[in-house]
């Protein structure tokens, strides 16, 4: 076990954590020449394409007789719960930061994740070859944040691969080896599943304590099931079986599950013969903050969406989905998401690796509702609201939301943030003309649009991140939409009630531009209650009845419009307006 490293790389989306794994892959040569390419570690056809890690990926390499298992993480602040499990199954972490950039709001907050795990840091500065470095001004603001020796930190450049021997020399040196005993009971860690069409669910783990041998019985504590350990091994670029695996290592285990609801993450496998006294402490559940209805497009796949639904939460463990139904889409689920960029991830992969044709509904965040005989309700849809005479009031959720950007763009970050009803808390430079702003905001404020907003007002040299901050009693009001009197229950929305007047016209316009017209007058009408607050009328498609009428007496004419309109009126009755999907996404891009 003294020869084992277990580590992790965690930095801000863009530092170079994924081209620097992809060096220490080359210099070990646990790749192959022939197989090496950019971004190894990602799989899959999103990740390359974006330039961004999704998923965390473990590989086990050797360096100077030791083994270094590594697992890389993902930078983007929705994929933070995927950090939070890589930081379990580890002792220390490298800390990436891009040395043309700085330190940035993910560089904190995943840092403060990995201190309060007790994890060994090596604070590495990236991009050092670059024109645009600030390497001594970078160096000041890593240690004025880890309070560390300025020779503890290590210059590299992933790209051409100088410095990262050093870095592994660092590994090698600083952190720890695992503790834990070989011949006690076993306890592994479950910190990752993917499904396998041929071999069923293949489970990640980390063995705490024990050693695990092929063809063992063991248990799932969490689920309480067992299963014959058919193969286990470590996790190279591809599965590498192996006979044992003993305490301090990490590898995968293949039994044959085919059930996604038996494999739990932050599960506990034991023996079955000599059982642990008791499970690990997990890492935290992910707590999805951003619902939104995904329904599908033909009735009949229903069942295959559920099934396409269960495998993906076996490769993406945060995302949770329930059944519910709605008058305008029919059947389908309401699925949590860390935030927009995972929702807008887990769209893309139904499409690519299911081929699902979806609608996903307008997304928003959940409410506490207190009703007037002293219940509390949790609402994530605005359909599942009680009636405005039994509600007491609503409580919404908060977040601190931190940005760190120049003092160049603070003016309209300000304007920006005040106006998503956020409040100041504190503001504070860093080093230089970097500052941190900290607001507490609305966590329904920012879900919609508010990242892509900062990113133009400060030209993509604001950082963002946040963490809740508990729920405020909020002046919300139900905002439905209605087409020809019929409610469409996946346009409703909750918003503030100083909001509601101007959003509910800005939606009624959109949709007139959107909606296609019809033999019929289309009533597009925004209601608080049984209160309008908007309307657009959507004409509808005539014929020309007169044409055939060169003069005669008026009453011709007007015998022929009252029989048109009589024929509009009975159409009107039986005729149904259908809802593009553009329409959908259009509310989500309001200004």
């Amino acid at each position: 076990m003294d020869k084992i490293r277990n580590f992790c790389i965690i930095a801000h989306i863009d530092h170079g954590k994924s081209t620097l794994a992809d060096r220490m892959l080359e210099l070990t040569k646990t790749v192959d020449v022939r197989q090496m390419e950019n971004q190894v570690l990602d799989d899959m056809d999103l990740e390359k394409e974006r330039g961004i890690t999704i998923k965390s990926h473990a590989i086990q390499m050797v360096y100077n007789d030791y083994t270094l298992n590594l697992i890389d993480t993902p930078g983007h602040v929705d994929f933070s719960y995927e950090v939070s499990r890589s930081i379990a199954a580890c002792e220390g972490a490298v800390l990436v930061v891009d040395a043309t950039q700085g330190v940035q709001a993910q560089t904190i907050s995943n840092l403060y994740m990995a201190i309060e795990h007790d994890l060994e840091i090596i604070p590495v500065m990236n991009k050092c070859d670059m024109d645009s470095a600030m390497p001594e001004k970078v160096e000041d603001e890593i240690v004025d944040l880890l309070g560390c020796k300025r020779e503890e930190i290590l210059r590299c450049s992933a790209k051409t691969g100088e410095g990262v021997v050093e870095i592994l020399d660092a590994i090698v040196e600083r952190i720890p080896a695992p503790q834990g005993d070989p011949d006690a009971p076993l306890q592994c860690l479950v910190f990752d599943s993917v499904f396998n069409s041929f071999r069923g669910i293949i489970g990640y783990f980390k063995v705490v304590n024990g050693t695990m041998h092929t063809g063992d019985r063991v248990r799932f504590v969490n689920t309480g099931k067992e299963y014959n350990a058919d193969e286990i091994g470590v996790l190279k670029l591809d599965m590498c079986p192996r006979d044992t695996i003993s305490a301090g290592n990490v590898g995968y285990i293949i039994s044959g599950i085919k059930n996604s609801v038996e494999v739990k993450v932050g599960d506990t496998i034991t023996h079955v013969s000599r059982p642990c006294d008791r499970a690990i402490d997990g890492f935290e559940e992910a707590k999805s903050m951003v619902f939104a209805g995904v329904y599908p497009i033909e009735a009949e796949d229903y069942e295959d969406l559920r099934a396409s639904l269960e495998k993906l939460q076996l490769n993406d463990a945060s995302l949770t989905f329930q059944p519910e139904s709605s008058m305008a889409l029919g059947f389908g689920f309401r699925c949590g998401f860390l935030g927009l960029l995972h929702m807008e991830i887990i769209q893309e992969r139904l499409d690519r690796e299911f081929d699902m044709d979806v609608i996903t509904t307008v997304p928003n965040v959940s409410y506490n509702v207190y009703t007037k005989d002293g219940g509390m309700k949790e609402v994530h849809n605005p359909a599942g609201m009680p009636d405005l005479t039994e509600i007491d009031r609503i409580e919404e959720p908060y977040i601190r939301a931190s940005v760190i950007t120049t003092s160049a763009y603070i003016g309209p970050i300000m304007t920006l943030c005040l106006g998503k009803r956020g409040e100041l808390i504190k503001q504070e430079y860093i080093s230089g003309d970097r500052m941190e702003l900290l607001f507490d905001m609305p966590l329904g404020e920012i879900v919609i649009d508010f990242y892509d907003k900062l990113k133009s007002i400060s030209k993509g040299y604001a950082s963002f991140d946040w963490h809740m901050n508990g729920f405020r009693p909020s002046n919300l009001v139900k905002l439905d939409i209605l087409l020809n009197g019929e409610q469409v229950d996946a346009l409703s929305t909750l918003t503030h009630k100083d909001n509601a007047v101007d959003f509910g016209r800005r939606m009624c316009e959109k949709l007139k531009e959107l909606l296609p017209r019809q033999q019929f007058d289309i009533a597009i009408q925004a209601a608080i209650g049984a209160k309008i607050i908007a309307r657009e009328t959507v004409k509808q498609v005539r014929k020309d009845v007169l044409a055939k009428c060169y003069g005669g007496d008026v009453s011709r004419k007007r015998k022929l419009l009252e029989k048109q309109k009589r024929g509009k009126k009975r159409m009107k009755q039986i005729g149904n307006v259908e809802v593009p999907q553009k329409a959908f996404l259009a509310v989500l891009k309001l200004d």
